[in-house]
């Protein structure tokens, strides 16, 4: 069991790698396009907030590259440095996308209240996944009971997970597509400068996509595994 695995964690990394590059590649390319307006994505962050009247949301810079989140505890947009300060389409498009996250917020947007509402559990699953992996490679000579037992927590914990990461990708879509539909209907961006925001967003919501596809395949090999034992 132990190197099957591997064999699937390796491959499940490499392809969120391959993307996590290509996303890499598409944010600095953007970030060498200015825009016309020549507007911070800071600026651009407040005109979306202000167009939606979302006035108790604050703007924040984070520190290193690609840490743009917001979060609906404390309803703060954490943007990074190069996002918060340039003025390029890359800064646009991910200020207005995590802005599209404030507006899911004050929506009450369905899959976003799914997805804080299983947080808690997936930290539970998270931390328990080394110690149920561990007691499933260590059962798997064990008797049948046994092994199936933890081989029924091992799916039950990473089920959680793709759960989760399956939930995120209309969260991040629909996040997006609001920030592409503002950043148009405003005249934000224009031309060329949409086309690029709308490249930049379409690789950042790869990575989500990424992640749903290597925990579902992790899923899958453990329920393989776990019928080849009957």
């Amino acid at each position: 069991m132990y190197m099957g695995y591997m064999i699937v964690t390796v491959i499940t990394a490499a392809i969120g790698g391959l993307v996590g590059k290509v996303l890499q590649r598409k944010i600095n390319k953007y970030l060498q396009v200015p825009m016309r307006s020549g507007r911070t994505g800071a600026e651009i962050a407040k005109q979306m907030l202000d167009h939606y009247q979302l006035y108790d949301v604050r703007i924040v810079e984070g520190q290193g590259m690609l840490t743009d989140h917001y979060n609906p505890q404390t309803k703060t947009i954490s943007l990074s440095p190069p996002i918060y300060n340039g003025t390029s389409v890359a800064s646009a498009a991910v200020a207005a996308h995590e802005c599209g996250h404030a507006v899911q917020h004050a929506e009450s947007y369905a899959f976003l209240q799914m997805r804080s509402a299983i947080v808690p559990l997936v930290q539970m699953s998270s931390k328990a996944q080394q110690f149920v992996l561990m007691g499933a490679f260590m059962g798997a000579g064990a008797g049948a009971a046994i092994g199936g037992t933890l081989m029924i927590a091992c799916i039950a914990v990473f089920s959680v997970t793709a759960l989760f990461s399956f939930i995120t990708l209309p969260v991040e879509f629909d996040a997006s597509n609001r920030a592409l539909a503002w950043l148009d209907d405003t005249g934000a961006v224009q031309g060329e400068e949409y086309d690029g925001a709308k490249d930049a967003l379409k690789w950042a919501a790869m990575t989500y996509v990424a992640a749903a596809l290597s925990a579902l395949i992790m899923v899958l090999y453990l329920v393989m595994r776990f019928s080849n034992r009957r």
